[in-house]
């Protein structure tokens, strides 16, 4: 007999995580998180733009009873504590960048059962404060799934801890669902125009001066995400405090509490990172790939891991050697053990976490995890680009996020 996925300890698990998150929320996050008084019985199909590493516990205080969110398979790889997360949340796994029809065929499972699925259609936090790519299959998904759509907006989670700090600024924040789509609505609509719908009811801009956000670590790992500078092109940055520092020509930049960005003894031509982030994949989406396939582009030093998919990470490489070209990534290049991951032969990539990066190789999933100030971004960026340029899309703008 094929068990269940909804179990009656869901629910149990999910009051008792109420009961302690929401004053935890309040504290940490100023989170104030409505309550959907509309939702009764019925069960709901929730899709939210992603913001924060809390993002779920605020979906989970505004709707009562368990919810059963999309997670990336890395919280399915940590041994005993993903045992417990099993049992307790039944989490419903997916990996990123593939088509993963096992987490297609287990939505839909969840959904005939009469659970609530959450989903964050970006697949991503965002790095730059604004609402990230969204795939147009979410609309196809949610026909499928027949369920009432409730569109949940996150506003400013960014200000308050954006992706790329490990810092809890002191703001606000607030979550709540913005509309309902009815199965017998959306019927009605073309698959572009429910894809919209959800978009433009998603769509938040936090490239704006919305409040003030306290911190004295600001900039703090703004590394992260930035490594284009308008001044000299590709380049790292080196962060501390409210500052970082371009470690190619040595301007900085000073990251305010209303996260308005200032040169330091220079004028910055960005007043947000929203702004810069979007010059920065456009700088990208610029480059020839073919003519950096001699020397890399970047070279870094990370730990590899072999992901076995929902079960742990086996380590590989304590302290590997990474150089970033054009075309490829080579782990210990020069020496007897070295690998070498051409971008032709990877089927996706993808940055988890604040600055963790899984690449899909073949049937191997290698996972590096480096230092605090690591840039995993740029390897999935390059790695897009690349696929563009492969794919004859010269002018392609999709580079991962």
């Amino acid at each position: 007999m094929q068990k269940t996925w909804i179990r009656r300890r869901h629910r149990v698990m999910r009051n008792i995580a109420a009961v302690l998150l929401y004053p935890f929320a309040r504290w940490l996050y100023g989170a104030k998180a409505d309550r959907f008084r509309e939702q009764g019985s019925r069960a709901y199909l929730i899709l939210m733009n992603h913001q924060t590493p809390f993002d779920q516990f605020f979906v989970g205080l505004s709707f009562s009873g368990p919810v059963y969110y999309l997670a990336t398979e890395d919280i399915f790889s940590k041994g005993w504590i993903s045992d417990v997360i099993r049992w307790g949340a039944a989490p419903i796994p997916i990996r990123k960048q593939t088509v993963d029809l096992s987490a297609l065929r287990n939505c839909v499972k969840v959904a005939k059962e009469g659970g609530t699925i959450a989903i964050a259609p970006e697949g991503n936090r965002t790095y730059s404060g604004k609402t990230e790519y969204m795939s147009p299959a979410i609309a196809t998904l949610a026909r499928m799934l027949n369920l009432p759509v409730a569109l949940y907006r996150i506003e400013g989670g960014y200000g308050v801890q954006p992706r790329w700090s490990d810092n809890i600024r002191r703001g606000r924040i607030h979550a709540y669902v913005s509309e309902v789509l009815e199965p017998d609505e959306y019927a009605r609509l073309s698959d572009d125009e429910l894809f919209r719908r959800i978009r433009e009811g998603l769509m938040v801009n936090e490239g704006v001066s919305d409040g003030l956000y306290e911190s004295r670590k600001r900039a703090e790992y703004l590394e992260r995400a930035m490594y284009v500078c308008p001044w000299c092109g590709l380049s790292e940055f080196e962060s501390g405090g409210s500052r970082a520092v371009c470690k190619k020509c040595g301007r900085g930049i000073e990251y305010g509490r209303d996260k308005k960005l200032t040169g330091v003894g220079c004028a910055f031509p960005f007043r947000y990172i929203t702004e810069w982030y979007d010059y920065q994949n456009a700088f990208v989406s610029g480059l020839d790939m073919s003519r950096h396939t001699e020397t890399p582009l970047y070279r870094d030093r990370s730990a590899l891991y072999e992901v076995i998919a929902c079960k742990q990470k086996k380590l590989l490489r304590k302290d590997a050697a990474l150089s970033l070209y054009g075309d490829r990534i080579v782990i210990d290049e020069g020496g007897q053990s070295a690998l070498s991951l051409p971008f032709s032969e990877i089927k996706g990539m993808a940055v988890l976490g604040k600055n963790k990066l899984n690449i899909y190789h073949g049937e191997t999933t290698y996972q590096l995890k480096a230092g605090k100030r690591f840039n995993a971004l740029k390897y999935m960026n390059f790695y897009f680009r690349y696929k563009d340029i492969g794919k004859g899309e010269q002018n392609g703008k999709f580079l991962g996020l």
